[in-house]
């Protein structure tokens, strides 16, 4: 078991150093991999033999999901930390569309479209007649979009600027 693991250590440490097979960092490595990396790999392994190689690269094989749990807030003012709450959704894309908001789907496909950057979304602003009412909404969004940190705000001067700027999608339509 001991050397399934210190070949799986390796096996792990190329694919994450990128090295090739064969080099002297390879030869040291049984010694140096941590428990943590030899655990981490167990999954490469599951279903092969003790012997096989890694896949030489690190794209994740179909099958394997990145993790999306986003919770998506509309507040009353200015800034985002110090307004009122007025609503909150959860949203989950990956492996499928899920979460409290009322149309996941819709709203993963928006977030897919500009592969998770917030600040990508479509405006429609210039082809919206908003009122100039100074009704200040924050919108935040917090979490993981597939498996990368997302912690993004932004103000608007009423809902109809927001949702305008937003691209007028499904997104922060709850």
């Amino acid at each position: 078991m001991r050397s399934v693991r210190s070949t799986i250590a390796v096996s792990a440490a190329l694919v994450l150093s990128g090295a090739a097979a064969g080099t002297a960092h390879a030869a040291t490595a049984p010694q140096q991999a941590s428990a943590s990396v030899a655990q981490a790999a167990l999954p490469l392994a599951s279903g092969s033999s003790a012997g096989a190689k890694a896949p030489a690269s690190t794209t994740a094989p179909k099958g394997l999901f990145a993790p999306s749990a986003l919770v998506l807030v509309i507040s009353k003012g200015e800034e985002p930390k110090t307004s009122a709450v007025q609503r909150a959704v959860t949203l989950s894309c990956e492996p499928r569309a899920m979460g409290t908001h009322p149309s996941p789907r819709a709203a993963c496909r928006e977030l897919t479209a500009v592969n998770g950057d917030f600040n990508a979304l479509p405006s429609t602003l210039a082809g919206v007649l908003c009122t100039r009412q100074y009704d200040p909404v924050a919108v935040t969004a917090h979490g993981v979009w597939r498996g990368v940190r997302v912690n993004w705000t932004a103000s608007f001067n009423n809902a109809c600027e927001m949702g305008a700027s937003l691209g007028g999608g499904a997104l922060y339509a709850f």
